[in-house]
């Protein structure tokens, strides 16, 4: 047997931060997140898997170069696969003894800052998933490899249960709405920066988690409450509450940050200059049109409708003016003449070029999709097609 099994799997952008875990080794959350799966022809993972009886070890491929398997995180998104493969007697006993090759890499730069080991988990655990033939859902297999790949399992919008049990087995995600429901949520992914960040998430969270007292109170007593209303909000597809959610509760993840001992921070002045921007703009349009939200880094994710897009985009190129000609990369969509009078009323000065370096557009979509073209990342011995030589 020398099935190759490919699969693309998105990124997905929180409204809900996740930001605290009570088991670090199940990778349990305080509290439940709520995120946006985007478009995988977009910004995707590919992974390519297969197991054959030559096999002298497990290996892996990351974006050309070799890793080590030996990583424990990836060690227990295998072995789980295994064990759920093993009880529901989906391939014979010898199959499971068979070691894997795996070669996975990103279409999009991973400097971009956009959760890439959520996509790159959720991509590797829907793959093997299909090589070892489960019928059950995966998301809690993939939240041991990154705790957010569990959402990049689904489609549409989706939350994940932080549950209650300590083994982690109602930890999970589920699907508040398909990509189908809200087709014209459409996302501006601004780049601002590119520099590594001081403070890793996994450290921030441990800090946050030890020292925050913001932190406790938010899980308890105020993500409970959100969670619902932003999932009634999406289900409702009612834009101005989903975008008032979004950057509110952006903003009390960055004020725990602040509220860590010691503090540290994600934003920096661009990250500022375009939350200003987008509350003027709101307020000049006299509704709810852009809602930002940022995760552990410099970079905005803006949520917006469809029909919204050209305008935004218009006012982003002049305030934040680009020397690149691809400053827009993604999704196409039309120009519109800048509308002088709003300019006027934002009182925000065009800046300095290449402050953003540049900005994706994509929209809501599907989760974790088999390739079936044949255009595999292994070849037929199980080896990456493409090797980069060091």
């Amino acid at each position: 047997m020398n099935k190759i099994v490919t699969v693309v799997a998105p990124v997905n952008i929180a409204v809900i931060k996740y930001w605290g875990k009570r088991d670090e080794e199940l990778i349990l959350p305080i509290n439940d997140s709520v995120s946006a799966t985007l478009d995988t022809s977009v910004m995707c993972a590919k992974t390519s898997v297969t197991a054959r009886p030559e096999f002298t070890e497990d290996e892996i491929w990351l974006n050309g170069k070799k890793e080590s398997f030996f990583n424990k995180r990836l060690q227990n998104c295998l072995r789980e696969i295994k064990l759920r493969a093993s009880d529901e007697k989906s391939v014979d006993e010898n199959f499971l003894s068979w070691k894997v090759h795996v070669c996975s890499e990103n279409n999009f730069p991973t400097a971009a800052g956009l959760a890439s080991s959520a996509a790159g988990y959720a991509c590797l655990v829907s793959a093997l998933a299909k090589l070892y033939k489960l019928k059950s859902d995966v998301s809690s297999i993939a939240r041991l490899g990154s705790g957010s790949a569990c959402r990049s399992v689904y489609g549409g919008f989706v939350r994940w249960h932080a549950g209650e049990k300590p083994d982690g087995s109602d930890s999970v995600a589920s699907q508040v709405a398909d990509s189908s429901h809200w087709p014209d949520m459409h996302a501006l992914i601004l780049v601002v920066g590119e520099a590594k960040k001081k403070t890793s998430s996994t450290k921030g969270m441990n800090i946050s988690w030890q020292t925050s007292e913001l932190l406790k109170y938010r899980a308890q007593h105020i993500v409970p409450q959100r969670t619902e209303e932003i999932c009634k909000a999406i289900k409702e597809k009612n834009f101005a509450k989903f975008a008032e959610i979004t950057m509110k509760d952006s903003n009390q993840f960055h004020a725990v940050c602040l509220d860590s001992y010691p503090p540290f921070v994600y934003l920096t002045s661009v990250s500022h200059m375009i939350i200003d921007l987008i509350h003027s703009y709101n307020d000049i349009c006299g509704e709810m049109k852009v809602a930002y939200t940022f995760d552990a880094g410099p970079n905005a994710c803006l949520y917006l409708l469809e029909k919204d897009v050209p305008a935004v985009v218009s006012v982003i190129k002049h305030i934040f003016p680009s020397s690149s000609h691809a400053f827009i990369k993604g999704l196409e969509s039309e120009t519109v003449t800048i509308d002088a009078a709003l300019i006027s009323k934002l009182a925000i000065e065009p800046q300095a070029k290449d402050l953003i370096k540049y900005v994706i557009h994509t929209k809501v979509g599907e989760g974790p999709t088999e390739v079936v073209d044949g255009s595999h990342l292994l070849n037929q011995d199980g080896l990456p097609n493409n090797l980069v030589c060091l």
